[in-house]
């Protein structure tokens, strides 16, 4: 077993040199004079007790592999930025319905343990999204015409779920993504769906460009960090915020904060105030 360099960048098998854009932030804490390197959460031969600073980045295997990848970061301790308690919160999205309590404007959220569960929620919203609480990526999104008649798909990964209405907004204007790191909005990157999708994600067509941060996005993506980690009684380091329009504003639909992409293909400026954040760290 090698003894790695102070900062590990953490992966899974399918992404082994990290996320898209990756060398970006490669080049950012090289240039801080921080040595790092990419390795794979589930890699037994990491020592992961000598590195100074963990850093959850790619992990997007974990929506099939919850209970190991929880355990593994129980394991790591206070060196892993965010943290096991903020992983546990994130990774169900039954976490918005703590959002909305906590006075946030969030699109609206019910959580559902079974079909009929699901068919009672999708009834009161009308044309619906069902989503799985523990999933990544938009795969097993489904749009419900006809609540009565809904049944997973033969491909679904299963429930529970959380359903939501179907936010209209997103065929035309898509979703807004606002980057928070130490607290402090970042830069912000528009996503359209492809015509006739709702998923923005680029494997479903999806698009992402860079834009100017705007006031609002940015406030509430401060506010719904900030929110997060009050909730939880934990430091939040670095996270993103997806929003939406909705009702005449912006509401939140999703939080990102244990394995959120930086984007760094499209915006490779987010790898300069990430390796800040980590450069922070290090010097405690």
């Amino acid at each position: 077993m090698t003894s790695p360099p102070p900062v590990l960048l953490v992966t899974c098998a399918d992404w082994p040199d990290g996320e898209p854009g990756h060398a970006a932030l490669d080049a950012a804490l090289d240039a801080a004079g921080i040595a790092s390197r990419w390795v794979r959460w589930d890699d037994p031969w990491v020592d992961w007790a000598a590195a100074r600073v963990v850093a959850v980045r790619s992990t997007w295997d974990y929506t099939s592999r919850l209970g190991e990848f929880l355990g593994w970061a129980a394991g790591i301790g206070p060196a892993l930025l965010n943290g096991v308690e903020v992983f546990r919160w994130n990774t169900d999205k039954g976490y918005l319905v703590d959002l909305a309590e906590a006075g946030l404007p969030v699109v609206p959220t019910r959580t559902a343990d079974d079909d009929e569960e699901v068919r009672l929620a999708a009834a009161g919203f009308g044309v619906s999204v069902v989503k799985p609480r523990v999933g990544a990526g938009g795969f097993g999104v489904e749009v419900v015409d006809d609540a009565r008649r809904w049944l997973p798909a033969a491909d679904s990964p299963g429930g529970p779920w959380v359903v939501q209405p179907l936010v209209e907004s997103v065929r035309e204007s898509g979703e807004t993504s606002v980057f928070v790191i130490d607290g402090r909005p970042v830069s912000q990157v528009d996503k359209r769906p492809a015509s006739g999708e709702i998923r923005v994600h680029e494997h479903f067509g999806g698009r992402s460009r860079p834009v100017e941060l705007t006031e609002e996005a940015a406030l509430l993506a401060a506010r719904a960090v900030a929110a997060a980690a009050d909730l939880i009684g934990a430091e939040i380091v670095y996270g993103r915020v997806d929003m939406m329009h909705h009702d005449g504003g912006l509401v939140v639909s999703e939080i990102e904060v244990t394995e959120p992409g930086l984007y760094l293909d499209v915006m490779p400026l987010n790898a300069i105030p990430f390796a800040e954040a980590v450069a922070a760290r290090l010097s405690r």
